[in-house]
């Protein structure tokens, strides 16, 4: 497990972006750059809410798909779910900011 994650950030407004990725550091600087979508970079800054490993690129673009379908209830319920564990992709922390 762990070749893509699915992710959730908390953007500067409050509003939450579901996205994939295979590499989930690189990805959220991306973000935070301003460089990884036009809806997050209107919306800085983002924090990393929530994350999940999912087998492949396909599980994960099917878990992003079924996240962004969600209501914003089962979404904050969801990332207040998400503890802390050893399966984080290395060089995240949750709510971590730059720097």
């Amino acid at each position: 497990m762990g070749d893509a994650w699915v992710y959730m950030l908390r953007c500067g407004d409050g509003s939450l972006y579901t996205g994939w990725s295979t590499d989930v550091p690189r990805r959220l600087a991306r973000h935070r750059a301003g460089q990884a979508s036009r809806y997050t970079a209107s919306r800085l800054p983002v924090e990393l809410a929530f994350v999940a490993p999912m087998a492949d690129r396909t599980a994960a673009r099917r878990e992003e798909a079924r996240i962004k379908a969600l209501d914003r209830a089962a979404k904050l319920a969801l990332i207040a779910a998400d503890a802390p564990c050893a399966t984080k992709p290395r060089g995240v922390r949750r709510g971590a900011g730059p720097g």
